[in-house]
């Protein structure tokens, strides 16, 4: 029997990739029909460069993982998404905070999808957009996920 939105949802913000800790990241909503996810991440200092910016490769991470989570949705079933390759535009620095994504899958086949992602500040300013090609892989292997932080 297939989840629904909400079950998805709750599913997500249980466990989580190791790195969602760090990210501060949540799943906000998730839309089974346009295979879409919302989230939201709160990166602190720490991952910023020296200007003060949050670092570029960690707003990738952040709009992979958003990316990757549609992708899931669009899969339907247990699996994972693999990426083939990225590619991050970015139009304004992001700050330590609260950011807000949207991720879509815009196709998805048997052996490749095609997804993006898009990151805006607490403001709604878009700051980024990640376009990716992946890998869909069925398999009912248990995916190496931890405890969600409580203080996202």
């Amino acid at each position: 029997m297939a989840l629904t939105a909400d079950q998805l949802v709750e599913r997500f913000n249980a466990k989580q990739p190791p790195t969602g800790p760090l990210l501060g990241m949540k799943v906000i909503c998730v839309d089974i029909e346009r295979q879409s996810v919302g989230m939201t991440f709160t990166p602190g200092e720490s991952l910023t460069n020296p200007r003060g910016t949050i670092q570029g490769g960690i707003v990738t991470a952040m709009l992979d993982d958003c990316a990757a989570y549609a992708g899931i949705v669009a899969l339907g079933e247990p699996g994972f998404i693999a990426s083939l390759e990225v590619k991050t535009s970015f139009f304004a620095p992001a700050y330590p905070g609260l950011l807000h994504a949207e991720g879509r899958c815009l196709k998805m086949g048997k052996s490749s999808c095609f997804l993006e992602a898009d990151l805006f500040d607490s403001n709604g300013k878009h700051l980024a957009r990640l376009t990716s090609s992946a890998i869909p892989l069925r398999t009912n292997q248990t995916p190496k996920l931890v405890p969600a932080s409580r203080t996202t």
